[in-house]
């Protein structure tokens, strides 16, 4: 096994790309594992153009070929990075016998419980499954107020209250993003992702009729780490996709955490979020 060497399983978004030009610039062959539903075909341009880029693609599903390999390539330490839509799970999603076996043990099927499996049968295997930020500690957020607008006072209200409600749910592992108006709760994220829980507040406060509406017609956006984030998957990101999102549902602030939330594109976002009046305020763990 080589120590130069690292396997990264590709999801979707710009996240498997980053880490494999941040794991190319510390000189490390990248051995990528991508996910035919998932991870976008670009991909196979890198390779194309870098030796030490070597792709595979396999199914969602095909634990057993993963590992095989992983092995022939001589990978003893590999890296998660990307999002696979955690609706996948229950769609189509193929298991072979090695996941198959897997899922049937599970307590439940949530994103922990399903990711640190798959953890331990890689550890079984000899691979190491090391976390998504090792690479991308730069991009980690840190506190303060990354726009020119800080968060006003019923903003700062919205985020006291939502991260409440976000940490009770990123607990129980069902989404780690909620929405709030006048510290009232308007969208919840599970299965869905949050880009579609921003659209879905923004589909909600269109449909109500100013004259009946008792809340204040703005969205505050709160993002948050699970109370043990395994920062090995799942780990909370923000891009550009997200900012354009919140100026299409009407949002006006953004809360995330400091040291667990990675921030893609950062210059851009502000940019994006100033032009468009959004605050972003990077809250302590």
């Amino acid at each position: 096994m080589s120590e130069g060497k690292l396997g990264l399983i590709a999801g979707n978004g710009r996240f498997p790309f980053l880490l494999l030009e941040a794991a190319r610039a510390h000189g490390l062959t990248v051995v990528v594992a991508a996910i035919k539903e998932e991870t976008e075909p670009e991909i196979d341009d890198i390779a194309a153009r870098d030796p030490q880029v070597r792709v595979h693609w396999l199914s969602l599903g095909e634990l057993s070929k993963l590992i095989d390999t992983f092995h022939k390539e001589g990978v003893s330490r590999a890296v998660m990075a990307g999002q696979v839509k955690h609706k996948q799970i229950f769609s189509s999603i193929r298991p072979d016998w090695r996941l198959a076996k897997l899922l049937l043990n599970l307590r439940t099927r949530n994103t922990d419980m399903l990711l640190g499996a798959v953890a331990k049968v890689l550890s079984d295997e000899g691979i190491e499954l090391i976390s998504s930020t090792q690479y991308l500690e730069p991009l980690l957020a840190k506190s303060g107020v990354l726009t020119a607008r800080a968060p006003d006072e019923q903003e700062l209200a919205d985020i006291e209250y939502g991260r409440k409600v976000a940490l009770g749910i990123a607990g129980f592992d069902l989404g780690q993003t909620v929405v709030i108006a006048a510290q009232a709760c308007v969208a919840v994220e599970a299965m869905e992702g949050t880009d579609a829980t921003i659209a879905r507040a923004g589909e909600i406060f269109q449909s109500l009729e100013d004259e009946s509406s008792t809340l204040a017609r703005r969205l505050t956006v709160i993002k948050v780490a699970k109370p043990r984030q395994d920062m090995r998957f799942d780990v909370p990101v923000i891009g550009l996709k997200t900012l354009q999102t919140m100026i299409a549902a009407g949002a006006t602030c953004l809360s995330i955490e400091a040291g667990r939330t990675l921030v893609f594109d950062q210059a851009a976002i502000v940019a994006a979020a100033d032009a468009a009046g959004i605050t972003i305020a990077v809250t302590p763990a």
